[in-house]
């Protein structure tokens, strides 16, 4: 009876679960709150198996065949990529807001080429933010992985060509890519440390920043020798130590810090102490058991699966599902079925694609032998061979194989056999490699081998079946196959798996239709667009504008359709701020300009300054018309920086050059105002809580005092107004859908805005001057609609559009005239 051993390394698989998982985790439900970390642990994985791959080759053929490495690599990632990719354009044109759909086929085309990671780096993208995520922003690591998957060969081979053949495919190609390695972590972690501070979103996308994780894995890979040496009891207290590590990481590591330096430290030294201290013993380390159980293997088989299709499902659902415990497992019910059916059906059969076909040195075609329909097929697997006559032969030797010292034989009814480990080669690297199957080599002595093996395979090497005893031969040398009968064999193990995906798919489909009835019941499709008011203008004409905003308000919180809007809200969404007459007056790279951030007559009596960050630049075209119907009795000067908050303490911004620029912006400001005094000052400022950069948290109160500190010597006594901007709506990106309604759209006033503009006006009070709260023109009872009436209230979670900003001009006005301030 023939046993079959698997070298296929289980820990590595559960590791890849575990990673996995965290990720998933994270994303969906937010727990554990460190679990993004988990794609350190994929880096360290892919450096290792890739670098395996390499060695492997290059000690058995004494160089690296880039061509058929890239080939297996496309056939290997590429399909299921495309697939997700597709799918997810295709639904962002059905789900999404045109804006967030444009962005979403930007995206795309950037993972096609391979920069995801710049892309969302260089726009400042957060990684951590709950709002307008794109679906298919966990690329960014894909790229990052594929960036060094199409270098670090032609480094590893670039080196290895300068050394003499002999040595290169000894110790002397290992020692050179240790070198390699140490010195890409070296100046990766110098990159990190340095860039973290100073640009976080930057720092955590860059490859540079991230690229010494990988090289922590190719260290490892080329330090194989001498792990293997360790004695096996202190390889699994290795083992049990780095899987305490990289657990405690996912708990540990807060994303509100820094990242990924320091922190990225904790997961990367746990997944290297998991890889290293398992190099030594059986393959499939059964005292390592929460890895090397069945379901972490299954897991860690569908890993890469699993991370394509989880983004894009979270974002979608949380487009169409009302959020709630429902929701939670009508997701992860989709993301089940749509990993299994992309496993089946596409990753695993075009990754066991018969091409590209294994070559001689001399570019002929390799004849491999067919496989066996079942284990049996082959007499050779039960009946021992008898003793050859040809004794000078080594022990195990095969007609047609090539024999190397340190090499397993195999039988060719062995090599026609399945994988280990459920019938196919897990999949390698995170969830985003896989390294080629190691196919036993059938040719004659003399010839290179048609993959490389490596010392201890990576998953998705197929394993070689060995006796229990010593190794046997056919009684009869296998017949060559034909490309044909290759391709035919391809068909007949996958088809099964491709009928069993589409039936995945299609029961996986009606259970989740059938959950989603079963939660929500029948889903109300949204109703055709309503003809909007068109006697707005003639309302303020009327003189009561505020009056007739609340009611458009209160009307759009119980509407059940959008109306037709102007703009539309793909245009709002599209134009952000770019359509403020004032934005070029609060971008840091310019300097604000006093003739052309103003408005009104030049010699009018009165000047009005309106400054502070992006809160005030919305409110900007309002006092801008103020200006204009003023009759040349005020002049408007509307001056700040965007993200910089306007308080003698320096926030944190997540822009480093907001940070930088915020404290000379102030003095430029303060600057004009000496120069034209004002006689009306308003500040607008984000009403969010904040940190200072020497590190201390200011609440409510000390940004209030903050504030008043800064402007107080800017006007006369009493004439300065604090305008709260709005509430924090839902974010319209992510809200906005053809498919939905307007309530999904609505939110409710935060306690945080609450908090604010409670201490605004008492900072008000205390110095005589005024405060203007947002509410009873941008919500109605406490509910805040996307918008009023015709016009859509903010382009994104809180800053107005410039329309429904010039809507507030007789509104604001009312209120200064009120406080008699106007």
């Amino acid at each position: 009876m023939i046993a079959r051993v698997s070298r296929v390394r289980r820990d590595l698989q559960g590791l890849r679960a575990i990673a996995v998982l965290a990720v998933v985790g994270t994303h969906l439900t937010g727990w554990p709150r460190g679990g993004f970390v988990g794609v350190d642990v994929f880096f360290v994985l892919s450096g290792f198996l890739v670098t395996g791959i390499l060695l492997s080759e290059l000690r058995v053929a004494g160089t690296i065949r880039l061509s058929t490495f890239f080939a297996r690599r496309l056939k290997r990632l590429l399909p299921a990529a495309l697939l997700v990719m597709a799918v997810v354009v295709a639904a962002g044109f059905a789900l999404f807001s045109v804006v967030r759909a444009e962005r979403t086929v930007g995206d795309a085309l950037a993972a096609v080429g391979l920069v995801s990671n710049w892309r969302f780096g260089l726009e400042g993208r957060d990684y951590f933010a709950a709002g307008d995520v794109s679906p298919l922003q966990h690329f960014w690591s894909l790229s990052v992985e594929e960036q060094f998957s199409v270098a670090w060969p032609v480094m590893v081979l670039g080196a290895a060509m300068l050394l003499p053949r002999t040595i290169r495919r000894g110790r002397g190609g290992r020692m050179t890519v240790a070198v390699l390695a140490l010195a890409v972590i070296a100046l990766s972690g110098a990159a990190a440390v340095l860039l973290t501070p100073v640009d976080a979103s930057m720092a955590y996308f860059s490859t540079t920043t991230r690229v010494g994780e990988l090289a922590v894995g190719a260290m490892l890979a080329a330090s194989r020798g001498p792990l293997r040496r360790l004695h096996p009891a202190v390889g699994g207290a290795m083992a049990w130590a780095g899987l305490g590590v990289v657990v405690a990481a996912f708990f540990v590591v807060d994303p509100t810090e820094p990242f990924p330096a320091p922190w990225a430290a904790l997961p990367v030294a746990g997944a290297a102490l998991v890889i290293a201290g398992g190099v030594a013993g059986d393959p499939r380390h059964r005292h390592l058991f929460p890895l090397s159980n069945p379901v972490a293997v299954a897991i860690g088989d569908v890993s890469y699966s699993l991370y394509l299709w989880h983004l894009p499902v979270i974002v979608f659902a949380g487009v169409v599902l009302p959020p709630g415990p429902a929701a939670l497992a009508i997701t992860a019910l989709g993301i089940a079925v749509l990993t299994v059916a992309t496993y089946l059906g596409v990753e695993q059969p075009l990754h066991r694609l018969p091409w590209p076909l294994a070559t001689r040195q001399d570019g002929r075609p390799v004849a491999v032998p067919p496989a066996p329909s079942t284990p049996s097929a082959s007499p050779a697997a039960a009946v021992p061979a008898r003793a050859s006559a040809l004794t000078s032969r080594p022990p195990g030797w095969v007609p047609g194989q090539r024999y190397y010292p340190g090499s397993r034989p195999t039988t060719p009814a062995a090599a026609g056999r399945a994988p280990a480990a459920g019938g196919h080669a897990p999949a390698a690297a995170s969830p985003t490699l896989a390294a080629p199957a190691t196919v036993p080599d059938t040719r004659r002595p003399g010839t290179a081998p048609a993959h490389p093996s490596s010392e201890t395979p990576a998953p998705g090497a197929s394993a070689p079946a060995i006796t229990a005893a010593s190794p046997v031969a056919p009684a009869t040398p296998a017949t060559p196959a034909t490309a044909t009968e290759d391709w035919a064999t391809w068909r007949e193990r996958f088809a099964p798996r491709a009928a069993m995906a589409l039936t995945s798919l299609v029961i996986g489909a009606g259970a989740t239709v059938l959950a989603v009835l079963l939660a929500y019941g029948a889903p109300a499709l949204p109703g055709m667009p309503t003809v909007a008011p068109a006697s707005t203008e003639a309302a303020v004409d009327a003189g009561d504008a505020l009056a007739t905003l609340q009611d458009q308000l209160a009307a759009a919180t119980t509407a059940d359709a959008w109306p037709t809007l102007h703009p539309s809200l793909d245009q709002a969404l599209r134009d952000s701020s770019s359509a403020n007459p004032a934005h070029d007056c609060f971008t840091p790279d310019r300097a604000p300009d006093a003739d052309s951030c103003s408005w009104g007559d030049p010699g009018a009596a009165h000047h009005l300054y309106l400054v502070g960050d992006s809160s005030a630049m919305a409110y900007a075209p309002a006092f801008a018309r103020l200006a204009a119907e003023s009759g040349g009795a005020w002049r408007v000067t509307t001056v700040g920086m965007y993200g910089c908050r306007f308080t003698d303490v320096l926030i944190e911004s997540r822009d480093p050059a907001v940070t930088a620029g915020c404290d000379a912006r102030k003095r430029e400001v303060s600057a004009l105002v000496s120069a034209a005094p004002a006689d009306l000052v308003v500040v607008s400022n984000a009403f969010t809580l904040a940190r200072s950069v020497d590190g201390r948290d200011l609440g409510a109160g000390d940004l209030a005092s903050a504030t008043a500190r800064l402007v107080s010597a800017w006007a006369p006594p009493g004439r300065t107004v604090y305008l709260a901007p709005p509430p924090h709506g839902a974010d319209l990106g992510r809200c906005f859908s053809p498919v939905t309604g307007p309530s999904a759209c609505l939110s409710a006033v935060d306690d945080v805005w609450t908090q604010m503009q409670t201490a605004a006006e008492a900072q008000a009070a205390t110095t005589g001057d005024a405060a203007i709260s947002a509410l009873p023109f941008t919500c109605w009872q406490g509910i805040c609609p996307a918008f009023a009436g015709d016009t859509p209230v903010r382009y994104d979670d809180t800053h107005v559009t410039p329309a429904f900003a010039e809507r507030l001009t007789p509104i604001l006005r009312a209120a200064l005239a009120d406080r008699g301030l106007y």
